[in-house]
């Protein structure tokens, strides 16, 4: 192979691994959105692109970049996340119709951490076709409701929210209601810190991907 052909190839390689550099940067880098919900601003951070999106809403004491983490994660698997500031259900339903319009999501999941837990229950109650799966994280709240979409309810073994969970799965509708009951004690997105943090991400991450790809 003469000078000229491996130097080719070097600048080649060179330019994928930069290019590559550029993705994931880009991927970790959020956008600060806002939108419209019956007169009031919804601000949010997004990541990522794809025709499949995630939305999360935050318990009590955190933020819409508490779940900076996860959403990376989503974003680098190809997947839409937006992170809302507020989470009041009607703020979660326009935020659903924000990235169909804006973004041309296809599909979309929800997650929901503690009392944002509840609040997308409440969501996917009022519009259940809008969703195509539910992620709950130390939540309680009604879920007679709520559609026939997979859902997975997560708790720590310690907090108390075991058994809520185990409930709530068994009370919902559809044929695909999955438990994930983690080590320890940790409420809701606290979860992630903690040694059980790197199990819930894939788990998380397995339920978006599966159905991510049935989005066409």
């Amino acid at each position: 192979m003469n000078k000229k052909i491996i130097a080719t190839l070097f600048l080649m390689t060179l330019f994928a691994v930069f290019a590559l550099s550029a993705q994931g940067a880009q991927d970790e880098k959020p956008v600060a959105v806002q939108f419209s919900s019956h007169g009031r601003t919804v601000r949010g951070l997004l990541w990522g692109k794809g025709s499949y999106g995630v939305i999360l809403s935050h318990g009590a004491i955190y933020d819409a970049a508490s779940w900076t983490p996860l959403a990376i994660d989503i974003a680098k698997n190809g997947m839409v996340a937006l992170a809302l500031e507020e989470v009041e259900p009607d703020d979660i339903l326009a935020a659903n119709s924000f990235l169909r319009e804006k973004y041309g999501v296809k599909a979309i999941g929800l997650i929901g951490a503690s009392a944002g837990g509840s609040t997308a229950l409440s969501a996917m109650a009022e519009s259940p076709h809008q969703w195509d799966q539910l992620i709950l994280l130390s939540s309680a709240g009604d879920v007679g409701g709520i559609g026939t979409a997979p859902k997975l309810f997560v708790a720590s073994e310690g907090e108390g929210m075991a058994e809520t969970a185990r409930q709530m799965a068994k009370a919902s509708p559809g044929s695909h209601n999955d438990v994930l009951i983690v080590k320890g004690s940790a409420h809701a997105q606290a979860i992630f810190r903690t040694s059980e943090g790197p199990r819930l991400t894939r788990a998380i991450s397995d339920c978006l991907i599966n159905r991510a790809k049935l989005v066409k």
